[in-house]
C-alpha cells in the first residue's frame, strides 16, 4: 500500500484515538463503505460504541488540503445515514471536532472529543 498524504493523516489520527483517547482498536473501522443516493462512499475512520452503532465519523484530508464548508457538508451527508454523535474533520494540521445536535439539526464545535469511557 502506498502511503499517500491522506493515508498518513488517517494512520496518525487512528493512533491518536487509541493512544491518547483510549478508544479500543476493536471499535475502529477504516474505509467503511456506505451507500448514499445509490452511490458507494467510504468513511475514512468510523468509531463504534459498545452497542455497535456509529459514535464518531472522521474525515481525513491531506495536509495540503484546506478544510472548507464542503468538507463539513461531505461528512454531514454521511451522518444523515450513520447518525454518529461526533464528527471530526482533520488534515493532520487542523482538527475540527463537532458534537451533533440532532434536535436542532446542527453541530456544536468542541475543543476536543471526549476520551473513551
Amino acid at each position: 500500500m502506498v502511503l499517500t498524504p491522506e493515508e498518513w493523516v488517517r494512520q496518525h489520527f487512528v493512533h491518536f484515538l487509541i493512544d491518547k483517547k483510549n478508544y479500543p482498536t476493536s471499535l475502529i473501522a477504516l474505509e467503511k463503505q456506505l451507500t448514499i443516493n445509490n452511490r458507494k462512499k467510504r468513511t475514512d475512520i468510523l468509531v463504534f460504541n459498545t452497542e455497535g452503532t456509529p459514535e464518531i465519523i472522521v474525515e481525513c484530508k491531506a495536509p495540503s488540503i484546506k478544510i472548507t464548508q464542503d468538507t463539513f457538508d461531505q461528512i454531514a451527508r454521511y451522518n444523515l445515514k450513520l447518525k454518529a454523535n461526533f464528527l471530526i474533520v482533520t488534515n493532520g494540521l487542523d482538527h475540527f471536532y463537532c458534537k451533533m445536535d440532532f434536535e436542532n439539526e446542527t453541530y456544536i464545535f468542541l475543543k476536543e472529543i471526549p476520551d473513551y469511557k
